[in-house]
């Protein structure tokens, strides 16, 4: 059963000022091992090598993300909306608190090695043998099974989802101020503030007064913003491309029965693809940090290679590609393995593409919920077809492609590659 706190929590916050726990169930939620854990995964990944004060955590996103949930759900029992069902509020809380809890070290690189999946990672821990599935069931029996569902976004009531997981939610309102903050850049800041205000229930969907469409231009501004200048940004690409490839190579020579001078057990089963949820639940980045200064001393050339480049940022150089050219490509890669450098390793042409904004479509996944204008006749418009800014942002879904590799060797082999080969990464003719 859940019951209020004799006393309130706070927790002191950079982005929001104060947090605030006012339920023992989110209280004991925080304090479970599982959620602790999201202390040891930074919210950013490798965007340290780029922006060097980008060390949060998940822990501190993950709370972001209650406190404005908690904050939206506020506002609609404040003003007594009748459109909003009461009793989904712990149900809301508990899934914004937990949405990322199963997300690994660099969970995105890890995630394109080893085909998992940090959502399904997520319900796993929530209805798995842990500290907060007992939490969540001393609540409600039916609690852990009601927040997986609407982390993955399979809950039979849209607003909760949307609140958690939409292009106006909680999510994405706390990581584009919270990001902007500790990377030190202004991009993704957008009036918080305002759009709470105008944040309404309607109908079974979470909408917008029509008065506060210029405060969500600037916050879809702000995240198309973030995207390309801290998310994409290429010296961060370069790094999360190297950690890729030493998982790709680690897990390679696994598979050949390579014997690791450096290997324990969660770590090895990653590799295998045979993680348990203990496993899984002891990978954090220090271990997988630890791993990769062993593994500077290992035999295979390659492996202590890259993680040598990972550890003390000797990343991959780049330089942009016009537009993608298969033959081209692949004389790339052909002229450096015969040059003596592994392309599989030392070679990647990166595209990158965003879309600011999804117009509403049949078929539209939940995160993609689209947001909807509540006008003075009380009736709902998607939000392009009355934003000019909105819908021209919303046809941007070019790329960028860059073609990165390490720029020390492969100018030492400079003699050996074609003038072509030479002018396309930016070695002369």
């Amino acid at each position: 059963m859940n019951r209020p706190l004799r006393e309130e929590k706070v927790f002191k916050d950079p982005v929001h000022k104060y947090i605030y726990v006012q339920d023992e169930t989110i209280w004991n939620l925080i304090n479970t091992k599982e959620f602790q854990r999201l202390r040891r995964i930074r919210q950013l990944g490798t965007s340290f090598m780029t922006f060097h004060g980008a060390e949060h955590s998940r822990f501190s996103h993950s709370l972001g993300v209650y406190e404005i949930a908690r904050r939206i759900i506020s506002q609609f029992e404040r003003n007594g909306f009748a459109d909003w069902p009461r009793e989904e509020r712990l149900l809301c809380l508990c899934a914004a608190l937990l949405h990322d809890v199963g997300h690994g070290p660099f969970s995105h690189s890890v995630e394109k090695v080893f085909g998992t999946n940090h959502e399904e990672w997520t319900c796993r821990i929530v209805l798995g043998d842990t500290e907060l599935n007992r939490v969540l069931a001393e609540a409600d029996p039916e609690l852990p099974q009601s927040v997986a569902d609407v982390i993955c976004k399979s809950y039979g009531r849209e607003i909760v989802v949307g609140i958690i997981s939409s292009q106006l939610d909680a999510d994405r309102m706390d990581y584009l101020l919270r990001d902007a903050y500790f990377t030190g850049v202004n991009y993704g800041m957008f009036d918080l503030e305002r759009i709470l205000r105008v944040i309404r229930p309607h109908r079974g969907h979470m909408v917008v007064k029509e008065s506060g469409m210029h405060a969500i231009e600037d916050y879809l501004m702000a995240r198309y913003q973030m995207y390309w200048q801290v998310y994409f940004h290429p010296v961060t690409r370069s790094s999360e491309i190297v950690l890729r490839k030493i998982f790709e190579r680690a897990k390679r020579l696994y598979g050949d029965n390579y014997r690791f001078q450096f290997l324990i057990g969660p770590l090895e089963r990653l590799l295998a693809n045979d993680l348990s949820l203990d496993d899984y639940l002891m990978l954090d980045e220090s271990l997988v940090q630890a791993a990769i200064m062993q593994w500077t001393r290992e035999n295979d050339a390659i492996l202590a290679d890259l993680c040598g480049r990972f550890l003390h940022r000797r990343l991959f150089q780049y330089v942009a590609l016009d537009a993608a050219d298969e033959s081209l490509e692949r004389e790339l890669r052909a002229q450096l393995a015969a040059a003596g450098i592994d392309p599989d390793y030392y070679l990647e042409i990166d595209l990158l593409t965003d879309m600011p904004y999804d117009v509403y479509r049949p078929g539209i996944p939940e995160d993609s919920l689209p947001i909807w204008l509540l006008d003075e006749r009380d009736e709902c418009v998607e939000i392009s077809r009355k934003s000019d800014i909105v819908r021209t942002i919303s046809g941007i879904h070019t790329g960028k492609r860059h073609i990165y590799f390490p720029a020390e060797r492969v100018r030492g082999a400079a003699a050996r590659l074609t003038p072509d080969i030479r002018r396309l990464l930016g070695l002369g003719a």
